[in-house]
């Protein structure tokens, strides 16, 4: 048996046997469990969950039919104030095992509500049902409900029948619609759905952040927790400290979040953004008030310096080469 002491990055239980670190998807810590393993890598294994012998007092019932099949959720069976500190310590914690750095780690905010928050979706098609992965696979899984997306796009994807020639179909919402962007031939009964039924290329709909209203172009980036972009601009702005005399540099500037908002306290801005939807959006939601430099990142011009960068990278990160070249500008 092992004792699950500690959350690890990406959401498995942390326990010891003999001497060494195990992992287990879907351990809680104080979580006592029967495990068998399933891979030995000299320093640390990995587990495979058999059975509760002695629950967490963390763990609660997940409330949707499709956890823990379905890959779209990690936590549903943690209660949502002890997922808050176990994201908390994961920072603390690779920060300090990898990056040897001990700085302070601010409590994990709660934004919104626990579901219902997400103004994005994506759904692969199976046999004519909308679906997401398994965890850790490319296996679909076939949904009858999904608990993330906001209400209007939880009303949408429950009206959902047969997806027919739809390969992928995208739920978005916006303060001014609901869209239902698509992949394949729409079925005729999609005019049902309550929302907006579209290609790629046709979807326009509209955000509103820091009281800025931003416009989103098809599949193109934008924060899918509203009252959490909400948040973030108002911790960047704080961290940013602006004065009115700076040159901010916005990374992987999207269409313009961060330009748009806390970029109004600078005296200048240049964003950088690679994808065009991205980038014409990001030139229509700061109206020629921002320098839009469309390149990669990686190919900066050598003439842009700033006073403060913000960068907002995939989940690949910068990278060292990107970090250095950012650094020698004089952030």
């Amino acid at each position: 048996m092992i004792e699950i002491t500690g959350m690890a990055h990406g959401g498995d239980g942390v326990g010891h046997r003999d001497g060494k670190a195990v992992f287990v998807h879907g351990g809680l810590v104080g979580d006592v469990l029967d495990t068998e393993i399933i891979e030995d890598r000299g320093r640390f294994e990995r587990h495979r969950l058999v059975a509760v012998v002695a629950p967490s007092s963390s763990r609660v019932e997940a409330p949707c039919p499709h956890f823990p099949v379905c890959g779209g959720c990690s936590w549903q069976s943690a209660d949502y104030q002890a997922q808050l500190g176990w994201k908390t310590e994961t920072v603390r914690s690779q920060l300090s095992h990898i990056g040897r750095l001990e700085p302070e780690v601010f409590p994990t905010l709660a934004v919104g509500p626990e579901y219902g928050y997400r103004n994005r979706m994506d759904f692969r098609s199976s046999q004519g049902r909308p679906s997401l992965y398994m965890e850790g696979s490319h296996r679909a899984v076939q949904l009858d409900t999904c608990l993330l997306p906001v209400p209007a796009l939880r009303n949408a994807f429950e009206a959902i029948g047969d997806l027919g020639g739809i390969t992928r179909i995208v739920l978005r919402a916006g303060v001014d619609v609901g869209l239902a962007i698509v992949t394949g031939k729409a079925p005729r009964e999609a005019s049902g759905w309550g929302v907006s039924v579209v290609r790629a290329g046709e979807a326009v709909h509209r955000q509103v952040v820091g009281g800025v209203e931003f416009r989103v172009t098809g599949t193109a980036f934008f924060q899918v927790n509203t009252a959490g972009a909400e948040t973030l601009v108002g911790l960047v702005g704080t961290a940013a400290a602006l004065e009115g005399h700076e040159v901010l540099l916005d990374g992987f500037a999207g269409g313009g979040l961060f330009s748009a908002t806390v970029g109004r306290r600078a005296r200048s801005v240049v964003a950088v953004e690679s994808d065009r939807n991205a980038a014409s959006d990001l030139r229509f939601n700061t109206a020629g008030s921002v320098r839009v430099v469309e390149r990669p990142m990686e190919a900066l011009p050598p003439d842009v310096t700033c006073d403060v960068a913000v960068v907002d990278p995939p989940r690949s990160g910068l990278g060292r080469d990107l970090v250095e070249n950012l650094a020698s500008r004089g952030p």
